[in-house]
């Protein structure tokens, strides 16, 4: 599928470019230099992605395993590689800045959104899945996993969208906001895409 190839080839530029962000995060800020704080919007935004992106990477080897389709698999190992490097930097950041990688916080506290998620069944943040949802994911086989896997990430990718979008209004470090538009552009890339591969095996997003 063309549209999988380019968002593979787009996944690739942002995983090059994330090297770049991870070796100057600790010294490019609006602040002149100063590290962020334990309660900040570029700490909150890194503790908090970083768990979400966790939960990306676990659904996408998930559905890796239960489907032969090309396209599908494709597309969730570049979501799998791409996230998983996010998060190295994320919480590398982390480390310069000397900061906590948990918070006693509710996630999401640095958006002011503390009480957007309750928690329950392991949805820690908006458009996470529960632990009863990862639990179907390994048990469905070919397009039943892949329609539940595109629906899931798709909630997922909005969820993470308006997580990135926070960042990006709110961050202080200019490699992070960088970092957290080039998610925003990314992932909504992604959206499209997978609303094709949808459509194609009859299906479409959740409600």
């Amino acid at each position: 599928m063309r549209s999988v190839l380019i968002a593979g080839s787009a996944v690739a530029v942002l995983v090059a470019a994330g090297a770049i962000t991870y070796a100057v995060a600790g010294e490019d800020n609006d602040g002149g230099g100063a590290v962020p704080s334990a309660d900040s919007a570029d700490a909150g935004f890194a503790r908090d992605m970083a768990v979400h992106h966790q939960q990306a990477v676990e659904m996408s080897y998930i559905v890796r395993d239960r489907t032969k389709d090309t396209d599908v698999r494709r597309l969730a190992y570049d979501i799998a590689q791409t996230q998983a490097n996010q998060r190295g930097m994320l919480l590398g950041w982390l480390d310069l800045w000397g900061l906590p990688k948990v918070s006693a916080d509710p996630p999401m506290t640095w958006m002011g959104m503390g009480d957007m998620a309750s928690g329950k069944d392991g949805a820690l943040m908006p458009g996470m899945a529960t632990n009863t949802e990862l639990k179907k994911l390994g048990t469905l086989n070919g397009k039943q996993a892949e329609i539940f896997y595109l629906q899931l990430m798709t909630d997922h990718h909005k969820g993470g969208i308006h997580m990135a979008e926070g960042c990006v209004a709110k961050c202080a470090v200019t490699v992070e906001k960088n970092l957290a538009q080039g998610m925003v552009d990314a992932q909504q890339s992604e959206l499209t895409t997978m609303a094709q591969m949808l459509k194609e095996r009859g299906a479409e997003p959740r409600a």
